[in-house]
């Protein structure tokens, strides 16, 4: 039994180091495209980092709660430790503001696909689209920094 626990915990761990990788490094990319004003850049780095959260982020998303769970019941912990009732909410949290900011990439690079095409600058709807992505993706990147002190410390919280 020790050795499909050592196997789902290297799975668990390593998709958490993927999710929160790739989900920092997209949404450093895309910031700094941004940064540019350069509806070109915009769009061919926004094109990448919607692929790659799809692709790394998204499956790694799917990942952590599967193995997660597989290793609450392989451990023999309760589900409803108050450690793990936090993180299911810290998580849920950062899901809720991940799906909306991958949308809100897709809008922001088609928005700068129409400008580059049309060669007009960046308008004040992919400003605004900008503005949300930042807005929801601090609260997702703070609450899996939560999750990862809840899965080290385990602390009682109640």
């Amino acid at each position: 039994m020790m050795e499909l626990y050592f196997v789902i915990k290297w799975i668990h761990v390593l998709s958490s180091t993927i999710l929160f990788g790739f989900g920092a490094g997209t949404a450093w990319y895309f910031w700094n495209a941004h940064l540019t004003r350069d509806p070109a850049t915009i769009a061919s780095v926004g094109r990448m980092v919607v692929l790659a959260d799809w692709i790394f982020t998204g499956t790694s998303g799917v990942v952590q709660p599967v193995s997660g769970l597989w290793l609450v019941y392989i451990v023999g912990y309760s589900l409803t430790e108050s450690w793990l009732v936090a993180t299911y909410v810290l998580y849920l949290l950062a899901f809720a503001c991940w799906a909306p900011v991958v949308r809100l990439q897709i809008k922001a690079q088609r928005l700068a696909q129409a400008a580059r095409d049309s060669g007009t600058p960046l308008g004040a709807e992919y400003y605004r689209t900008m503005l949300w992505w930042v807005g929801l993706g601090w609260p997702a990147f703070l609450g899996l920094l939560g999750v990862f002190y809840l899965m080290v410390a385990k602390p009682a919280l109640w």
